[in-house]
């Protein structure tokens, strides 16, 4: 009978499925992998993963992705959705956001703390200029295209000292 990999060798296999939009970030890395449970005995996984943000069609790739992994170790992968709390960009690592980077797109930014509860209470509005540096010459003199870029969660911008475009990723 052949050993099946171990609890910790499969929860690293999962955690490091790329994230099919961003190819260079795991899903790990961009914060919205929540849980792996592994049941040895059953041959069975657990996986609770929240999206960037409702609706986001890289679910159904990231869903399938876990599920083939799974079985690729011989386990069977139950995949949860959980919505609450939302999805952050703080909870990202500090490597996915070097990544990021690397590859040519601005990390986001700290969004900071949010109020627990139902009544949440007042949006904090910032009066300050959003800065966003160049990921290739590292300028801060940039300019939004467009708020939306390739993907919901990135906006388009360029960079007014080197000339180059560039993805950035929203902070929420």
């Amino acid at each position: 009978m052949a050993t099946l990999p171990t609890k910790a060798a499969v929860a690293e296999a999962i955690s490091r499925i790329p994230d099919p939009e961003i190819p260079v970030i795991s899903i790990a890395d961009l914060g919205i992998l929540r849980d792996v449970e592994v049941d040895e005995d059953a041959q069975a996984l657990v996986v609770t993963i929240t999206p960037t943000y409702s609706g986001c069609p890289a679910m159904a790739a990231i869903t399938d992705r876990i599920r083939w992994e799974a079985e690729a170790h011989g386990y069977q992968a139950e995949v949860q959705t959980r919505l609450s709390p939302a999805w952050t960009t703080d909870w990202m690592t500090e490597e996915g956001r070097a990544a990021l980077e690397r590859f040519g797109i601005a990390p986001p930014g700290p969004v900071g703390p949010v109020p627990e509860g139902e009544g949440r209470g007042p949006v904090p509005v910032q009066l300050q200029r959003h800065v966003v540096s160049c990921p290739l010459c590292g300028s801060s003199d940039t300019t939004e295209i467009t708020h939306f870029g390739s993907t919901a969660c990135k906006a388009l911008r360029r960079c007014n000292a080197c000339g180059e475009p560039f993805d950035e990723f929203k902070a929420i």
